[in-house]
């Protein structure tokens, strides 16, 4: 009838659907995150779902329970290859493709992968967002989404390929079945290339350390995943220069004179401090496996962790131990698959220092000027980092557990664990296995600040803090 009204009520605002409701607020939540904190949130859901699988029947055998999965899913993925498990025993084949993916996702790096899956969840961010997500890639080495995302991809492609080709063709030729040889040179070259230190053998590659192609493809690896990304493609864009070097940029340049000169410092110091002790596990060796192992061992000690000799306080001195040490500490270059403070940091320490003993007012580095910002961030990261690690040392000091000989760890040991497991290098002296569930939780928490960053970490905590406008008067320090 005309005039009539429907008698049907609408429904109100205040009883609206709480599903959606909760979504909103989940929406909302998400996006207020900030890079870091979305980055470590992420990054702490893949070990959750890795653990859970890695925990399965189908990827592991009954001797890995729970929390076997998780110290090995947490290893994996910040790279470090430190573990409590045999990977070639303990784990299926479908354990060990599991394991390879991971390390991928970590390795080619976790804050890359998070920061470009951000583009499409945060839609229609502002300007200062988006600059906040570009600064953030910037800091953990890898700069840039999209293209540049797809060429690390297709980069690692590439020399995870050829190492997987000479290995099977020439390295690990003395594996007869087909299929088993080509998962090993496969799996090798991945963990290599991302600077892991996985093996499939309980050895790692002690049985190829008189194989000299082995050893080169192997180091050649680590050092083209550590270098990192930025110095391949600036490599790569200047090929056809007469002065190939001469026309970098000075990041490529300083990187590749650091990772060079420790490289030789690292294995002419090996060399120097094992030829003096006669319970070295290198003087029984013919000299060219001597020559192979300090230069081996000189690479891999910064990020890698394999090892074609044992690892222990007896068969390393102290002093070629305390250099191990060092090099990981200083650990690879930005944009690389390892961790540490960085071959740049260390630059920046080194000319600083320099400076200052020569009564200079500016930092210089290859005829540049090095900005004060960027040096006390490297004060802060090596400063934070030392402390970090005494903090390790300090917790893991707690445990008393024995090693394989009845006698409790030294301090050096539990040091260079801590070390390895901060700069995610993966060595060890027989302590991991051996510690109980306090000790290896130390180390966990300290693989995952490691790779993640203090900085970043902090920042994911505090928030970022903004840049205060007020000055205040200048009063003299006495040093």
């Amino acid at each position: 009838m005309p005039g009539s009204a429907s008698s049907t009520p609408r429904p109100s605002s205040t009883t609206a659907n709480p599903i959606r409701e909760l979504l909103e607020r989940f929406q909302q939540r998400r996006s207020r995150l900030t890079v870091p904190q979305f980055t470590v949130l992420t990054g702490l859901l893949v070990i959750a779902v890795g653990t859970v699988l890695m925990a399965q029947p189908v990827f592991s055998t009954g001797r890995v329970g729970l929390w076997e999965a998780l110290f090995t899913v947490i290893s994996a993925i910040t790279v470090t290859g430190l573990s409590v498990v045999d990977v070639g025993q303990d784990l299926t084949f479908a354990g060990q493709v599991l394991l390879a993916v991971l390390i991928l996702t970590g390795g080619l790096g976790l804050m890359a992968i998070t920061t470009f899956l951000q583009g499409f969840v945060q839609r229609g961010s502002s300007l200062r967002r988006r600059l906040d997500r570009g600064r953030a890639m910037d800091e953990f080495g890898v700069g840039g989404i999209g293209d540049t995302f797809n060429s690390i991809l297709i980069t690692a492609a590439w020399v995870i390929g050829m190492g997987t080709l000479v290995l099977y063709t020439v390295g690990f030729r003395d594996i007869p079945m087909p299929r088993e040889r080509l998962w090993a040179s496969l799996f090798h070259s991945i963990s290599a290339y991302n600077n892991a230190g996985f093996g499939l053998w309980s050895d790692s590659l002690m049985g190829y350390r008189a194989n000299p192609v082995v050893n080169l493809v192997i180091m050649a690896m680590i050092v083209s995943g550590g270098i990192g990304y930025r110095v391949i493609k600036d490599l790569w864009q200047n090929r056809f220069r007469v002065r190939l070097i001469r026309s970098t940029s000075l990041h490529t340049r300083l990187v590749l004179r650091c990772t060079i000169g420790l490289i030789l410092i690292g294995a002419a110091g090996l060399m120097f401090t094992e030829h003096f002790t006669r319970s070295s596990g290198l003087t029984p060796l013919p000299w060219w496996e001597e020559l192979q192992v300090v230069f081996f061992q000189s690479v891999s000690a910064r990020t890698a962790g394999f090892s074609t000799v044992s690892f222990s306080v007896e068969t390393f001195s102290e002093a070629g131990l305390l250099l191990m040490m060092t090099l990981m500490f200083i650990g690879a270059s930005p944009g690389g698959t390892g961790s540490g403070i960085k071959t740049t940091t260390f630059a920046a320490l080194v000319a600083a220092t320099r400076s200052t003993l020569r009564g200079e007012d500016t930092v210089v580095i290859g005829r540049r000027a090095i900005s004060d910002k960027v040096v006390l961030r490297a004060v802060g990261v090596t400063l934070a980092s030392m402390l970090f690690v005494l903090l390790m040392a300090l917790v893991l000091g707690l445990d008393r557990g024995l090693g394989t000989d009845g006698q409790p760890f030294t301090f050096l040991e539990k040091l260079f664990t801590c070390i390895s497991a901060f700069a995610t290098v993966g060595l060890d002296v027989g302590v991991t296995a051996e510690l109980n569930r306090w000790g290896q939780l130390v180390l966990m928490v300290g693989m995952f600040v490691g790779r993640i960053g203090i900085l970043l970490l902090l920042s994911a905590i505090f928030g970022s803090h903004t840049s205060s406008r007020i000055s205040y008067q200048h009063e003299e320090l006495y040093i």
